[in-house]
Protein backbone atom coordinates (compact mmCIF):
# COMPACT_ATOMS: atom_id res chain seq x y z
CA UNK A 1 0.00 0.00 0.00
CA UNK A 2 1.07 3.14 -0.80
CA UNK A 3 2.25 6.19 2.24
CA UNK A 4 -0.34 8.60 1.09
CA UNK A 5 -3.60 5.69 1.41
CA UNK A 6 -2.37 4.71 4.90
CA UNK A 7 -2.48 8.39 6.07
CA UNK A 8 -5.99 9.18 4.04
CA UNK A 9 -7.36 5.68 6.10
CA UNK A 10 -5.83 6.89 9.04
CA UNK A 11 -7.29 10.51 8.34
CA UNK A 12 -10.86 8.84 8.26
CA UNK A 13 -10.07 6.53 11.22
CA UNK A 14 -9.69 9.72 13.22
CA UNK A 15 -12.67 11.95 11.59
CA UNK A 16 -15.00 9.01 12.65
CA UNK A 17 -13.76 8.53 16.19
CA UNK A 18 -14.26 12.68 16.21
CA UNK A 19 -18.22 12.40 14.84
CA UNK A 20 -18.96 8.99 16.98
CA UNK A 21 -17.64 10.96 20.44
CA UNK A 22 -19.27 14.31 18.96
CA UNK A 23 -22.94 15.61 21.03
CA UNK A 24 -23.07 17.58 18.00
CA UNK A 25 -21.95 18.41 14.20
CA UNK A 26 -22.71 20.99 12.22
CA UNK A 27 -21.73 21.08 8.19
CA UNK A 28 -21.35 24.37 6.82
CA UNK A 29 -20.82 25.93 3.05
CA UNK A 30 -18.63 28.44 2.73
CA UNK A 31 -17.31 30.51 -0.05
CA UNK A 32 -15.78 33.94 -1.12
CA UNK A 33 -15.20 34.45 3.03
CA UNK A 34 -11.93 36.41 3.94
CA UNK A 35 -8.77 35.08 6.06
CA UNK A 36 -10.21 38.09 8.86
CA UNK A 37 -13.63 36.42 9.03
CA UNK A 38 -12.70 32.89 8.98
CA UNK A 39 -10.39 33.84 12.04
CA UNK A 40 -12.90 35.75 13.68
CA UNK A 41 -15.29 32.84 13.48
CA UNK A 42 -13.27 30.27 14.53
CA UNK A 43 -12.11 32.59 17.36
CA UNK A 44 -15.62 32.59 18.57
CA UNK A 45 -15.98 28.84 18.03
CA UNK A 46 -12.83 28.17 20.74
CA UNK A 47 -14.73 30.47 23.00
CA UNK A 48 -17.67 27.93 22.85
CA UNK A 49 -15.46 24.80 23.12
CA UNK A 50 -16.39 24.00 19.27
CA UNK A 51 -14.00 22.58 16.69
CA UNK A 52 -14.38 24.07 13.46
CA UNK A 53 -12.24 22.26 10.97
CA UNK A 54 -12.05 21.83 7.12
CA UNK A 55 -11.82 18.22 5.93
CA UNK A 56 -11.41 16.93 2.50
CA UNK A 57 -15.45 15.99 1.35
CA UNK A 58 -14.31 12.35 0.47
CA UNK A 59 -12.83 11.50 3.19
CA UNK A 60 -15.75 12.89 5.59
CA UNK A 61 -18.07 10.26 3.13
CA UNK A 62 -15.86 7.57 3.78
CA UNK A 63 -15.85 8.53 7.60
CA UNK A 64 -19.76 8.73 7.77
CA UNK A 65 -19.82 5.34 5.65
CA UNK A 66 -17.79 4.13 8.69
CA UNK A 67 -20.11 4.92 11.39
CA UNK A 68 -23.77 4.04 9.07
CA UNK A 69 -24.68 7.67 8.32
CA UNK A 70 -25.67 7.97 4.59
CA UNK A 71 -28.06 11.77 4.70
CA UNK A 72 -24.81 14.11 4.06
CA UNK A 73 -23.70 11.74 0.75
CA UNK A 74 -25.61 14.46 -1.48
CA UNK A 75 -24.46 17.83 0.93
CA UNK A 76 -20.77 17.11 0.94
CA UNK A 77 -20.24 19.10 -2.15
CA UNK A 78 -18.16 22.01 -2.61
CA UNK A 79 -15.97 23.90 0.02
CA UNK A 80 -17.74 22.32 3.21
CA UNK A 81 -16.15 22.90 7.27
CA UNK A 82 -17.27 21.24 10.18
CA UNK A 83 -18.17 22.81 13.49
CA UNK A 84 -18.37 19.72 16.35
CA UNK A 85 -19.08 19.62 20.27
CA UNK A 86 -18.36 17.42 22.94
CA UNK A 87 -20.12 18.74 25.38
CA UNK A 88 -23.07 21.00 24.37
CA UNK A 89 -25.53 19.78 21.10
CA UNK A 90 -26.40 23.18 20.60
CA UNK A 91 -23.28 24.69 20.68
CA UNK A 92 -22.07 24.64 17.15
CA UNK A 93 -25.49 25.03 15.89
CA UNK A 94 -25.61 28.40 17.94
CA UNK A 95 -22.35 30.08 17.64
CA UNK A 96 -22.53 29.21 13.29
CA UNK A 97 -26.22 30.72 13.36
CA UNK A 98 -25.49 33.60 15.82
CA UNK A 99 -21.57 34.15 13.38
CA UNK A 100 -23.98 34.01 10.29
CA UNK A 101 -26.46 36.75 11.57
CA UNK A 102 -23.60 38.90 12.69
CA UNK A 103 -22.00 38.82 9.27
CA UNK A 104 -25.27 39.39 7.12
CA UNK A 105 -23.83 37.63 4.21
CA UNK A 106 -24.27 34.20 2.39
CA UNK A 107 -20.63 33.35 2.43
CA UNK A 108 -21.29 30.61 5.10
CA UNK A 109 -24.62 28.75 5.20
CA UNK A 110 -25.77 25.84 7.04
CA UNK A 111 -26.22 22.94 5.23
CA UNK A 112 -26.95 20.19 7.68
CA UNK A 113 -26.38 18.69 11.43
CA UNK A 114 -25.76 15.37 13.29
CA UNK A 115 -26.82 15.73 16.64
CA UNK A 116 -26.88 13.00 19.14
CA UNK A 117 -26.22 10.74 15.69
CA UNK A 118 -29.88 11.85 14.68
CA UNK A 119 -29.37 13.95 11.09
CA UNK A 120 -30.91 17.10 11.29
CA UNK A 121 -31.50 19.64 8.39
CA UNK A 122 -30.70 22.92 8.08
CA UNK A 123 -33.62 24.45 9.14
CA UNK A 124 -34.04 22.41 11.83
CA UNK A 125 -30.41 22.92 12.86
CA UNK A 126 -31.53 26.97 12.91
CA UNK A 127 -34.35 26.04 14.88
CA UNK A 128 -31.51 24.18 17.71
CA UNK A 129 -30.12 27.57 17.43
CA UNK A 130 -32.91 29.30 18.54
CA UNK A 131 -33.14 27.47 21.63
CA UNK A 132 -32.21 28.78 24.99
CA UNK A 133 -29.78 27.16 26.87
CA UNK A 134 -29.22 24.00 29.18
CA UNK A 135 -29.12 26.38 32.03
CA UNK A 136 -32.27 29.03 31.16
CA UNK A 137 -34.18 25.74 30.33
CA UNK A 138 -33.26 24.02 33.59
CA UNK A 139 -33.99 27.25 35.51
CA UNK A 140 -37.43 27.47 33.74
CA UNK A 141 -38.26 24.04 34.36
CA UNK A 142 -37.35 24.03 38.10
CA UNK A 143 -39.20 27.46 38.07
CA UNK A 144 -42.00 25.32 37.11
CA UNK A 145 -41.93 22.66 39.66
CA UNK A 146 -41.59 25.43 42.17
CA UNK A 147 -44.62 26.72 40.95
CA UNK A 148 -47.38 24.56 42.37
CA UNK A 149 -45.80 24.73 45.66
CA UNK A 150 -45.42 27.95 46.35
CA UNK A 151 -49.31 28.48 45.08
CA UNK A 152 -50.27 25.69 47.67
CA UNK A 153 -48.26 27.21 50.59
CA UNK A 154 -49.54 30.69 49.66
CA UNK A 155 -53.28 28.87 50.01
CA UNK A 156 -52.60 27.35 53.25
CA UNK A 157 -50.88 30.60 54.64
CA UNK A 158 -54.53 32.43 53.76
CA UNK A 159 -56.35 29.61 55.00
CA UNK A 160 -54.43 29.88 58.32
CA UNK A 161 -54.60 34.20 58.32
CA UNK A 162 -58.46 33.66 57.52
CA UNK A 163 -58.51 31.47 60.80
CA UNK A 164 -56.53 33.66 62.56
CA UNK A 165 -58.35 36.46 61.86
CA UNK A 166 -61.70 34.73 62.84
CA UNK A 167 -60.30 33.89 66.31
CA UNK A 168 -59.67 37.20 67.21
CA UNK A 169 -62.67 38.65 65.66
CA UNK A 170 -63.78 36.18 68.29
CA UNK A 171 -61.69 37.28 71.38
CA UNK A 172 -62.62 40.89 70.34
CA UNK A 173 -66.49 40.40 70.78
CA UNK A 174 -66.09 38.05 74.05
CA UNK A 175 -64.04 41.36 75.55
CA UNK A 176 -66.61 43.87 74.36
CA UNK A 177 -64.13 45.60 72.04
Amino acid sequence: MSKNFELKQEKVAQMTEKIRNAESMVVVSYKGITVEEITALRAKCRESNVDYVVYKNNLMVRALDGLDVHDFDHLLIGPCAYAFSDTDAIAPAKVLSDYIAQARNDKITIKAGLVEGTYMDAKSVEALAKLPSREVLVSKIMGSLNAPITNFVGVLSATLRSLVYAVDAVRKQKAGE
